[in-house]
């Protein structure tokens, strides 16, 4: 069986297992209806869940990719989200099945790194713990996990990285919501050393490790953030018009609408993945105009000949694209 929703193949996947990890955070381990192999993954993948209400979600892999029999997915509960999380966790039984893409990565481990430095926050250790969990039974690279979150009771896979195999090699740290206890990563991130760095969690924390990675590698540093940036309209939003260059048309980007979802409208088919900002799968060429870049991914040299039109605006009243 497959269902095609919004251009994205889906396979259904029975519900093996369910249970809490921590504080609405809920487990759910997803195996092929024939109980056979799954399609394979690489660490850092994603999939794009079908939850019961009809709502598409992303959720990141958190098993070892070397497993073939099940994906692993934690899903955040979002109480006041838009309703998918809830209808997932709320509205699913173990037995039951409900529909997946395939995997997808834009999150993968790259290079030919020295070691590897992990950054966490809150539900981002999902797909990190699936790159820690690949160079432990890889024999990969060294590794350092920092994992910032709330409280113990936030947390979730504690008590997994409080285990033998983990120390020395993660730091679990709470500040229980007062910013004067926030973890201190610039001792962290202030010399590179040969690493790469993979940061997931929410966006004002791979903000402020962005502005303390100025002075590293752009190759060496990577974020993803669930695509929790699609909220980055600010109140200081102006409408912009888009020149298509190759096709002649312009499209009008209103305050509060981004470039993408106006693109779109037009129809135009501009493909896509996080919607954040940090995966740089909608990419446009830029011709002329200044560009209010909001991306966490395209270096200096990119961002004077492409935008992300997911999060990005203007900074003139018009750019001409490559379209």
């Amino acid at each position: 069986m497959v269902s095609p929703i919004d251009d994205v193949e889906l396979r259904p996947v029975r519900i093996q297992q369910s249970a809490r990890a921590a504080e609405d955070i809920q487990i759910f381990e997803l195996a092929a209806p024939d109980g056979g192999d799954l399609p394979e993954f690489s660490a850092g993948a994603h999939l794009l869940v079908q939850c019961p209400n009809g709502l598409m979600r992303r959720y990141s892999i958190s098993n070892d990719p070397h497993e073939r029999d099940r994906y692993v997915i934690a899903v955040k509960r979002e109480a006041n989200g838009g309703g998918g999380s809830v209808s997932l966790v709320d509205d699913t039984k173990v037995g039951e099945q409900i529909l997946v893409s395939a995997p997808r990565n834009d999150f993968g481990l790259s290079g030919n790194p020295a070691s590897y430095l992990f950054i966490a926050g809150g539900i981002g250790i999902t797909p990190i713990l699936s790159m820690m969990r690949y160079l432990r039974t890889a024999g990969g690279k060294p590794y350092k996990l920092y994992y910032l979150s709330r409280s113990p009771a936030l947390t979730a896979f504690r008590e997994e990285l409080s285990r033998p195999e983990y120390r020395g090699k993660a730091v679990v740290h709470h500040d229980h919501g007062d910013p004067d206890k926030s973890y201190d990563l610039w001792p962290v991130l202030e010399q590179p050393k040969g690493a790469h760095l993979y940061c997931c969690g929410p966006r004002g924390l791979m903000e402020a490790v962005r502005d303390m990675t100025g002075h590293w590698s752009s190759s060496a540093v990577h974020f993803e953030d669930f695509g929790a940036g699609k909220a980055s309209r600010g109140a200081d939003d102006t409408p912009f018009t888009i020149r298509l260059a190759r096709s002649g048309g312009l499209v009008e980007v209103p305050a509060g609408t981004t470039a993408l979802e106006a693109l779109r409208a037009h129809g135009h088919s501009i493909p896509s993945s996080c919607e954040s900002g940090t995966c740089s799968t909608c990419k446009v060429g830029l011709v002329e105009g200044e560009v209010d870049h909001r991306d966490l991914v395209l270096t200096d040299y990119e961002r004077v000949k492409s935008m992300l039109v997911c999060v990005s605006r203007a900074h003139t009243p018009e750019l001409v694209l490559d379209l």
